[in-house]
């Protein structure tokens, strides 16, 4: 398991849909890499001007949109992850 230093978050991608609301379906090769996952771990935080953390707004669990091209990719267990910071996070899915 990896734990995230600062205000980086761990990020599991989840699956895009398989078929358009028209009900084709999308083959591998024309799938975009989607920018929904769930957030596995978070880091303590970023340091303040003043020297304390400031904590983070995710928490694991949550559902989370992220910026396309937000992140490193890491593969834990046969699984791809991404490695990124808060600012990446565009919002949480309720």
């Amino acid at each position: 398991m990896l734990e995230p230093l600062n205000d980086r978050v761990l990020v599991k991608r989840l699956e895009s849909e398989e078929k358009t609301a028209g009900g084709l379906y999308i083959p591998d090769t024309a799938k975009e890499k989607p920018s929904k996952g769930q957030v596995i771990a978070v880091g303590p935080g970023k340091l303040g001007d003043d020297g304390k953390r400031i904590a983070l707004a995710v928490k694991a669990g949550d559902e989370v949109l992220f910026n396309k091209y937000a992140g490193t990719e890491v593969k834990l267990d046969g699984v791809d992850h991404l490695v990124m910071r808060e600012d990446d996070i565009l919002a949480i899915i309720k």
